[in-house]
């Protein structure tokens, strides 16, 4: 594997934001499944759907800090099979806002939500059992969770694979799989994932060398924001002019 001398405390920067994400598995309030592609949020535009109506009462409920109220109807919702109520509920367990919180309960509602497909929870079971949070750390759980979420569409979870098989923490030490997943959340518009998919391209660490396509991912990070990324551009260019310069 190439070590990246890179610019780049940059390189080292993202991987250790990657493994940060283990950290903070549910300190958002509970909220729709975001994971998945086209999943909606409470408020966007949406089909009429009585059970989507009634998780969207339960969630504002929720934000009116209306505690009680709010297990009692994600509770009702939770026996009707709803995923996304089994995931608040879950959450409130976790988080100690049921009126008793078991944190058991919780990681089973979760669990529930996940296997039901709901990836958001799949996520969460990543970060909590790759974080320690359920208790002892479990890589093989936490990656079962997040491959599921990843193949469902989750750019934390395409980043979490990426970052895991780069390291050998918990997958294959496997720079081509994480350059597979990498580019998968750079092409989710993840700047982290585009700076490193780049930086994996100009060195040939995982993927055959090629300066045009490190510009292209370079240049997608400058455009979301990363403030190296326009001078690792400014390079590639100087390079790749050199390169075609008549000698």
């Amino acid at each position: 594997m190439v070590s990246h001398t890179v610019t780049d405390a940059r390189w080292i920067r993202y991987v250790l934001m990657a493994l940060a994400l283990t950290v903070g598995a549910w300190d958002s309030v509970p909220a729709q499944d975001a994971g998945a592609p086209g999943a909606g949020r409470r408020g966007a535009p949406q089909a009429a759907d009585p059970t989507q109506q009634a998780v969207d009462r339960a969630v504002a409920i929720y934000e009116r800090r209306e505690f009680a109220r709010a297990e009692r109807a994600f509770g009702s919702l939770v026996a009707r099979g709803v995923p996304a109520a089994a995931y608040n509920l879950g959450v409130m367990h976790l988080r100690g806002e049921a009126a008793h919180p078991d944190p058991r309960a919780g990681l089973r509602l979760l669990t529930r939500a996940a296997e039901q497909g709901f990836v958001t929870a799949q996520v969460a079971l990543g970060q909590g059992w790759e974080g320690g949070r359920f208790g002892p750390v479990d890589l093989a759980a936490a990656q079962h969770w997040y491959r599921r979420a990843a193949v469902a569409g989750s750019v934390e979870a395409q980043l979490a694979m990426g970052t895991a098989h780069y390291l050998g923490r918990g997958e294959t030490k496997d720079a081509a799989q994480a350059a597979n997943w990498y580019r998968e959340a750079a092409k989710g518009g993840d700047v982290g994932a585009q700076y490193l998919l780049a930086s994996m391209y100009e060195q040939g660490d995982g993927v055959a060398r090629d300066l045009r396509l490190a510009r292209y991912w370079y240049d997608a990070a400058a455009r979301n924001g990363d403030d190296a990324a326009p001078l690792k551009v400014r390079e590639i260019d100087a390079r790749l002019e050199a390169a075609t310069r008549p000698p």
